[in-house]
């Protein structure tokens, strides 16, 4: 008796019909979600005359690869990406390193009044960015920072991001402590325990928070937005936001052209990394 009920409601026991609706669902999901994108890149191969078309339409007659070529000579678009580049690796690095720093010594070391501590670091998290936005203007205008890429960047390299924190601290509790004393008895210490042990080990984890800062930082408009005044440090997705032809207006076709550029870096990424990135959160997700 338990074997057949075990067989009837076993994964994949869904019959023909229940398949066929299953397959229907995800796809219209699909297509739901890729509708913007699929616009994006219709957009993109349209003449400016043929973007505001009614009934629209959905297959550029002609193609027009030019603009792709074009968005590097109406808008220092190449620029902005260098500037994004530089700026979302600086901030990976700097918080992915910080961050395992602080949760390192949350789930391994021994102090009184830790988890007071770690919990009024989780408390920063339901704290409104809007509510420090003024602060740290003014905190950054006294340093001289604005129109630099040093408010944006410094703060990364201090643990900034309590998420980042949670999320390595859980990983790394997981993690055995037969391991430290091993280490501690062949005569290492707490630096030898981080970079030996804990990091080689925490792979999933890390490229999890490397992922999830970068999309963070390529995406950033508030940030940028607030401390850079100058048009050539603009990142691109600042950059997008002001796109605009010499004419004054905006040339959609060009501004389609130029986010399918901007996108294609983070879908290479994912694509790259989806194994780590899937783990990270699968593991996380499981303790």
């Amino acid at each position: 008796m338990a074997k057949e009920i075990s067989t009837k409601y076993a994964p994949g026991s869904l019959g023909t019909s229940g398949k066929v609706i299953t397959y229907t669902l995800l796809v219209l999901m699909s297509a739901f979600f890729l509708f913007p994108v699929v616009w994006m890149l219709s957009t993109a191969l349209k003449t400016q005359g043929a973007v505001s078309l009614m009934p629209p339409q959905w297959i550029p007659h002609p193609f027009r690869w030019k603009n792709f070529i074009d968005i590097f000579t109406v808008e220092p678009v190449g620029r902005y990406l260098f500037n994004t580049v530089l700026y979302s690796l600086a901030c990976v690095i700097g918080s992915t390193l910080s961050c395992a720093f602080v949760a390192f010594g949350f789930a391994r070391m021994r102090a009184r009044g830790k988890n007071t501590i770690f919990g009024l670091v989780l408390a920063t998290m339901m704290v409104p960015a809007q509510v420090t936005m003024i602060p740290q203007y003014l905190e950054f205008v006294k340093l001289g920072w604005i129109n630099t890429y040093l408010p944006l960047t410094v703060p990364a390299f201090f643990a900034a991001s309590a998420f980042n924190i949670f999320l390595l601290r859980q990983f790394f509790v997981g993690i055995p402590r037969e391991l430290d004393e091993a280490v501690k008895v062949d005569g290492g210490g707490y630096f030898t325990i981080f970079f030996r042990v804990v990091l080689p080990l925490s792979t999933p984890a890390l490229a999890t928070v490397g992922i999830l800062e970068f999309m963070a930082r390529w995406n950033d408009l508030m940030g940028p937005l607030i401390y850079l005044n100058t048009t050539s440090k603009f990142p691109i997705a600042l950059g997008l936001a002001n796109f605009s032809a010499a004419f004054g207006s905006t040339p959609w076709n060009l501004l389609m052209a130029a986010s399918v550029v901007a996108v294609i870096p983070l879908l290479i990424l994912f694509f790259m990394a989806q194994k780590y990135f899937i783990k990270g959160i699968v593991i996380n997700a499981s303790k």
